[in-house]
This record gives structure tokens, sequence and C-alpha cells, in this order.
């Protein structure tokens, strides 16, 4: 049911597949959850209400890569009413910067006023290691397109938005306390966009470590510029998949990055439960 994006006016899409979700669920979610490359089990946690794969929603995409499931699930997570995205888009894989972001539009138009996302991300910052889980507190997104470029729908947010804090503090700091008393050690940092699907060279790690990146990846940016557009409060998670900056001659491979976000995830999940609880 995916139709040419840009057939119809951006509004009417998203009432039309805002329609359709109603229709299937009559609950107004102020939670939504984004999960990345092999995050997918936190679905577990979900008493569901609904399940809804893309394929079926109007002028919605479909997800292509290996370790996204594609499927819109509604329901609960401690009795908080949660949207939940398993399985996101890319830039690489071919969709519009608007398609990527059309999902989070259309959870600001259930109604959800908190973000929280994941991904999947390569070490830049030398004391990481894979495993690690790392609290994004700021982000670069010179090497990705925005979002928001061409014409501003005055009806998801101004033209102009301020990203001096796309990342909630009080979210940050309720995550903190939570990993500390579930006795992880988690690490915070700088997160840097890139389009991908190419992994980066040696180079381009070491630029991304010059310009004040600890982590790289190719999601989350431009969700987060157009939940921040839309007024959401926003909590992000990296899970270390892979080092970038390493000594030994060996590549990096997707492979790779599902089997270490797989072997994280029980944490990520455990700090995501608990933060939901406390919003």
């Amino acid at each position: 049911m995916t139709t040419n994006y840009m057939q119809y006016n951006l509004i009417e899409q998203l009432n039309e597949t805002v329609s359709y979700i109603k229709s299937k669920y009559n609950k107004q979610p102020t939670i939504g959850v984004v999960l990345g490359s092999g995050l997918g089990n936190f679905i577990d946690q979900i008493k569901v209400d609904a399940e809804i794969n893309y394929i079926n929603l109007p002028h919605f995409p479909v997800s292509t890569v290996k370790g996204h499931s594609g499927k819109l699930i509604l329901g609960k997570v401690n009795e908080k009413d949660v949207v939940v995205m398993s399985g996101r888009f890319h830039f690489y894989e071919g969709y519009s910067v608007q398609q990527v972001v059309y999902p989070i539009r259309i959870m600001k138009m259930l109604g959800v006023k908190t973000l929280l996302i994941s991904n999947a991300a390569g070490g830049v910052n030398t004391s990481f290691k894979v495993g690690d889980l790392m609290i994004i507190n700021d982000h670069i997104s010179l090497f990705t397109v925005n979002p928001l470029a061409g014409k501003n729908e005055d009806g998801l947010g101004i033209r102009f938005p301020d990203m001096s804090e796309p990342y909630n503090k009080e979210l940050i700091n309720k995550a903190k306390i939570i990993a500390k008393n579930l006795g992880y050690d988690i690490k915070e940092g700088v997160y840097c966009g890139v389009t991908g699907p190419s992994f980066e060279t040696r180079a381009e790690y070491k630029l991304i470590k010059v310009v004040g990146g600890d982590a790289v990846g190719m999601s989350t940016i431009q969700e987060v510029i157009a939940a921040v557009h839309a007024g959401m409060k926003i909590f992000a998670m990296s899970i270390i998949s892979n080092m970038g900056i390493r000594d030994e001659e060996n590549e990096v491979t997707h492979e790779e990055v599902l089997s270490a976000a797989s072997a994280a995830e029980p944490k990520m999940t455990a700090i995501f439960k608990r933060l939901i609880n406390e919003l």
C-alpha cells in the first residue's frame, strides 16, 4: 500500500496513515520508541494491543535491512501507552529524507510527547569497547541531509527550530541513575551521523574523532531533527557494535554489528523499560 510520497500533500498523507492506525488502535500513546539494528527483542516487554506491518500502512516505507523487522507495535510497557517502531528506515535504502522521518511525524500526530531512540554505532572514542552503551548527549549532523529542507509545514513545527539541546537533559539524568542502580557502566558522548551504507574509511573515522564525535552511525540524526521540530522530548542510546579506530587490520561487517547489538541489548532494554516507567 506504499504510495509515491510526493503524490499528495504531506499533511493529507499523514492524516490518512493516522486514520488507518486509529481504525486498529483507539488509544493515545504518549511514548514512542524506535528500535535499531539487532534491537528488536524489546518488543517482548510490550503488552501488545495492535501490530501493523509497515506494508499495510498507507504511505509508509518498508524496511529492507537485515535486523529490522518492519512493523508498528502499539500497546503498553509498565502500563504506559506506547507506539514502537520495530525496524526503521535509512536514507541509504533509497528513501527520501522525508520518508525516513515520516514515522516520527506519525508518532507526533498519534499523541507522542517523548521519544526513545536506539541504534547500533561504530565506536570512535578510543576509551570505548564493543558492547558499551552510550547515552547520546549531542550530535553532529553535518554529514547528513536535513529533513527540514524544503517547504516547511507549519502544522508540524516552526521553520527554524532550536537544536541547542536536542537530547533532553532530564531524561539523560534519569537514565544515568537507572543505569547506576542496575550496576551498568554507561558511557556518554556525541553521535555523528553519516549516510552509509558503506562503513567509514580509516581516514573518515579519524576526521569524525577530530570534529568531536564519540560514535558514528547511519540513522537517528534525521529522526531526532524531525522530533525536535515536532516539539518532542528525546532520549537516545547507542550500542557500540564495532570499533572504527583500532590497531588490527580487519574489516567491519554488518554481521559483527548485529552480533554485538544483540549481546548488549538486554542492558539497553532494561534501561528503556525503567525509563518508560518514570515518564
